[in-house]
C-alpha cells in the first residue's frame, strides 16, 4: 500500500481564531503532570522576552507578537545591577520599569515567568550582579558569604514586596504563575565546595519564606530541596527528570540560536530543529516549555557582558532584535503551538504509553477513559526518512522530526515539514540629513562638530605606581577605559635612529584590547576574542631622540558574566618591553607608571544634549577621517516611515554611540575568524542531528556586526543629535541609518 499521512492543514487556523483567553488565577499548585492553574492543568508555552533589552515603546508590541505565534506566558530575568546602580540607591524607571512591563503581559491576559535570580547570567554585564557588590570585604559571590547573601536577599525581597504591592503574583490575581530563584547554580556549585552547598540550599529555603503564593523554581539545579522545581535548560530537554517524581517537568531555556561576539562568526539554528526539540520535550511528558530567546534584543549601552558580547543580542530568536518576525520561524513554531495546544487535554490527563516503531523511531500515545486521544511519531534518525505504521496507518517520517496526531489519526504537523511562509529583511541606507531645526540647515550637507581626546593624561593624574593595576578593579566599570602613561629617554646615539629601522614593542594584557600611542601617535591596536581575552602586542613604534611619551588606552569589551569566582577574572596589562635599543630589551614593566580612569569627554558628559561644560569643538563640513580618539557630533533628522532603525557603522573603527543622550553602545565592525581549523562556515545548514552553536555558522570574513539598533521611541521629530566616541580612526561621512525592511510575510 502506497504510504499516506493525513494532513489537517487548516485545523491550526481554526484554533487560533476562536482562540486564547487567560483567566488569572487565585491558586498555582503543581503535579507530575503540569502547573495547576485555578485547578485545572495547563500546558505552558513561553517566550523570553528581556524587558532591558528592548524599550517600553516596544513592549506591547513584542507582547503581542509572542501571543500571537501561540505563546502564552513571557519569561524574563530581573537585572540587579540595572536596578541597584549603588547599595540601597535603586531605579525603575526607563527600560527598566519592570512593573509597567508586567502590567502589559497582564492586560494581554498572558502569564508571566520572573525569574528573580538575581544572578542572571545570560551574557549580561557581570552575570546581572552590581559590581560594587564585588567591592564590599568578604564578598564571594554565590557563595555561604554574609555580605553576598544580606545584599542578594535584601534585593529579592525588594523585587518580591513591590510585586505583592502592585497585585502581580497569580495568588493575587496577577499575571506572574513561577518565580525562580538562583539561575544554573548546579554547573558550578562543585567548584564552591561545601560553601557553595550551603549556599545552594540557603538560597532555595529563603525563596520558600518569601511566601509568594506561586511555586518557585532554580534552573538547573540538580540537588534542589522541596518544594522548589529544578529545571532543564540546554538545545534538548526532552529526556529530562525532575529531581522528585511529584514534580512537573520544566524547560526554562530552549536555545532557538546563539549568541555573537565581537570577531565571531554568526550562528545559526534551523526552524526544523528547534521545533524538533519542543515536539520531543511535550512528547516526553514536559509541560512547561519557554524559549531562550524569543525576542534577543540590545545590549543597549555597556551592559553586553562576555566579554567580547554584540551589542545585538538577537539571538536568532522568533522574534528579531528590531521586533519583527523571522519567517519562516516565527510562523513554523506559530503551527507547532497550535499542534500542542489542540493536544493539552489528552497530554495533561491521559495514560501515557511508547511504542517501538523501528530502531530509531518511537509513538508517545496519550489516552484516557474519555476517548481522547493524541500521538507524537518521532524518526531520530539524522540521516533517512522512514515510512512507519501506526494503528494499521502508513505515515512517512522525514528524518530528525516528530508528527503531531491531536486524535492518534491525522497528522497536523510535522516539524520537518515547513508550510510558514519565508520574510526577507534589507537594511536599506538613510543618509544622515541635517535637521530643518538646525541653524546649518542651509548648507549643502551635514555640519559636524569635532572634539579631539588628548592620548594619555588629560586633567590631573588619577594616580602613579610602579608596576600595573589591574584595569577592572581601578575602574570599577563606570567605564570601558584606563590610561597607562609613562616616559622614556632615548639616547641620540641609538642604531635604529641612524639606519632609519624602528624598535618594537611587545605588550602582554589579560585583556580585553588597546590601543598604543607614543607621542601622541597612533601605533597599533590588539584584542583578545571571545573565548581568551589574554592577548600578545607586537608592533613597531615611533620613537625619537630625547624625552619619548607611551600611552597605552586599555579597554574592557563587557566583563565575564559566567562561571565559577568569575568575578574575580581581571584584566589590563601585564607586560611592556621594547626591543631594538643599543643595550637590548628595555623592560618598562617595573616603571613609574600614571593612571587615569575614562576619556575626558565621558567625564565632560559631552554625549548628553544637556551638557553645560565648555569644550573646544570645532565645526567643519569635512570631518577628520582615521584619526584616533575623535569625537563626532551631528544634528540630525529623524529617518523617514515608522519602520525600524539601525545606524550602519561599517566604515567605522571602534567605539561607543549616543543618540539624544541615550546609549546606543558599543560599536565594533570587527571581522569574524576562525577558533578553530575545524571551524568552517556552511551555505546550507542541514537541520538533520543534534545541534551546537559551530554547526550552522555564516558571516566568515564579515563584520561580526555592521549595524546597531536605535529605537524609533529615542527620536524626536525635528532635532537629533547624534554623537560618535572613535577609537582608532574611521570614516564619520560613510555613517548612515538603515531602514529595516521586511518582505514575504504580512505584517
Amino acid at each position: 500500500m502506497k504510504p499516506r499521512t493525513p494532513i489537517a492543514p487548516f485545523a491550526l487556523l481554526i484554533f487560533f481564531s476562536s482562540s486564547i483567553t487567560y483567566c488569572f488565577a487565585g491558586n498555582v499548585t503543581y503535579d507530575s503532570r503540569s502547573l495547576i492553574i485555578n485547578g485545572r492543568r495547563e500546558l505552558i508555552i513561553s517566550a523570553a522576552i528581556h524587558y532591558p533589552r528592548s524599550v517600553p515603546g516596544m513592549w506591547p508590541g513584542l507582547v503581542q507578537q509572542a501571543k500571537e505565534g501561540g505563546v502564552n506566558t513571557i519569561e524574563s530575568y530581573v537585572f540587579w545591577n540595572g536596578h541597584e546602580l549603588s547599595p540601597g540607591k535603586y531605579y525603575f524607571g526607563g527600560r527598566f520599569n519592570l512593573v509597567k512591563f508586567i502590567k502589559i503581559i497582564q492586560q494581554a491576559r498572558m502569564y508571566m515567568i520572573l525569574r528573580i535570580g538575581p544572578f542572571v547570567a545570560a551574557e549580561y554585564n557581570y552575570g546581572g550582579i552590581p559590581v560594587w557588590l564585588h567591592y564590599i570585604p568578604g564578598t564571594v559571590f554565590r557563595n555561604d558569604t554574609e555580605p553576598f547573601k544580606y545584599h542578594m536577599q535584601k534585593f529579592m525581597t525588594l523585587i518580591v514586596d513591590m510585586m505583592k504591592r502592585e497585585k502581580l503574583f497569580a495568588s493575587q490575581g496577577g499575571p506572574i504563575i513561577l518565580a525562580q530563584v538562583e539561575n544554573e547554580y548546579g554547573y558550578y556549585e562543585s567548584f564552591y565546595g561545601e560553601g557553595g552547598k550551603r549556599y545552594a540550599l540557603w538560597a532555595a529555603k529563603m525563596a520558600v519564606a518569601q511566601n509568594i503564593g506561586v511555586p518557585w523554581i532554580m534552573c538547573q539545579q540538580f540537588d534542589t530541596p522541596d518544594p522548589v522545581i529544578n529545571t532543564c535548560n540546554s538545545f534538548y530537554c526532552d529526556q529530562f527528570t525532575p529531581h522528585s517524581p511529584s514534580m512537573p517537568k520544566i524547560w526554562t531555556e530552549n536555545w532557538p540560536g546563539w549568541f555573537k561576539t565581537f570577531g565571531g562568526r554568526d550562528p545559526h539554528r534551523p526552524s526544523e530543529d528547534i521545533a524538533f526539540s519542543v515536539a520531543r520535550f511535550f512528547q516526553k511528558g514536559g509541560s512547561v516549555h519557554n524559549y531562550y530567546m524569543y525576542h534577543g534584543g540590545t545590549n543597549f549601552g555597556r551592559t553586553a557582558g562576555g566579554p567580547f558580547i554584540t551589542t545585538s543580542y538577537d539571538y536568532e530568536a522568533p522574534i528579531d532584535e528590531y521586533g519583527l518576525p523571522r519567517n519562516p520561524k516565527w510562523g513554523h513554531l506559530k503551527e507547532l503551538h497550535g499542534a500542542i495546544k489542540l493536544c493539552e487535554h489528552a497530554l495533561l490527563n491521559g495514560e501515557r504509553s511508547n511504542l517501538s516503531l523501528g530502531s530509531s523511531q518511537e509513538a508517545d500515545v496519550y489516552a484516557d477513559s474519555s476517548g481522547a486521544c493524541a500521538a507524537f511519531l518521532a524518526n531520530m534518525d539524522d540521516k533517512n526518512d522512514k515510512t512507519v505504521v501506526f494503528r494499521n496507518v502508513s505515515y512517512h517520517l522525514p528524518a530528525w522530526s516528530v508528527s503531531i496526531l491531536p486524535d492518534c489519526k491525522k497528522v497536523v504537523f510535522n516539524t520537518a515539514n515547513v508550510r510558514a511562509q519565508s520574510s526577507t529583511v534589507e537594511m536599506v541606507p538613510e543618509n544622515l540629513q541635517p535637521s530643518e531645526a538646525s541653524p546649518d540647515n542651509g548648507s549643502k550637507g551635514l555640519k559636524w562638530q569635532v572634539f579631539k581626546e588628548i592620548a594619555g593624561i588629560w586633567g590631573e593624574a588619577d594616580f602613579v605606581k610602579s608596576g600595573f593595576v589591574d584595569h577592572i578593579n581601578t575602574t570599577k566599570d563606570t567605564t570601558d577605559y584606563l590610561w597607562y602613561t609613562t616616559s622614556i629617554i632615548v639616547n641620540e646615539n641609538e642604531e635604529f635612529l641612524k639606519n632609519g629601522s624602528r624598535p618594537v614593542l611587545l605588550i602582554e594584557s589579560k585583556g580585553h584590547a588597546l590601543h598604543a600611542f607614543a607621542n601622541q601617535e597612533l601605533q597599533g591596536s590588539a584584542s583578545g576574542n571571545g573565548t581568551h581575552p589574554p592577548f600578545k602586542y607586537k608592533n613597531p613604534i615611533s620613537l625619537k631622540a630625547g624625552k619619548n611619551e607611551i600611552a597605552l588606552l586599555s579597554m574592557t569589551v563587557g566583563l565575564q558574566n559566567a562561571g565559577p569566582f568569575y568575578e574575580w577574572v581581571g584584566a589590563g596589562i601585564t607586560s611592556v618591553k621594547i626591543t631594538g635599543f643599543n643595550s637590548g630589551t628595555l623592560d618598562l614593566s617595573t616603571y613609574s607608571w600614571t593612571y587615569k580612569i575614562g576619556l575626558q569627554g565621558e567625564h565632560l558628559g559631552i554625549y548628553n544634549p544637556g551638557y553645560r561644560n565648555n569644550i573646544n569643538w570645532v565645526s567643519t563640513m569635512e570631518p577628520p577621517k582615521n584619526q584616533p580618539l575623535t569625537w563626532y557630533k551631528a544634528v540630525v533628522k529623524q529617518p523617514p516611515g515608522d519602520e525600524p532603525i539601525g545606524l550602519d557603522m561599517l566604515k567605522m573603527g571602534k567605539g561607543l554611540a549616543w543618540l539624544n543622550g541615550e546609549e546606543i553602545g558599543r560599536y565594533w565592525p570587527r571581522k569574524s575568524r576562525k577558533s578553530s581549523p575545524h571551524d568552517e562556515c556552511v551555505q546550507e545548514c542541514d537541520y538533520r542531528g543534534k545541534f551546537n552553536p559551530d554547526k550552522c555558522i555564516t558571516g566568515c570574513g564579515e563584520p561580526s556586526q555592521r549595524w546597531y539598533h536605535i529605537p524609533r521611541s529615542w527620536f524626536k521629530p525635528s532635532e537629533n543629535i547624534l554623537v560618535i566616541f572613535e577609537e582608532k580612526g574611521g570614516d564619520p561621512t560613510k555613517i548612515t541609518f538603515s531602514i529595516r525592511k521586511i518582505s514575504g510575510f504580512p505584517k
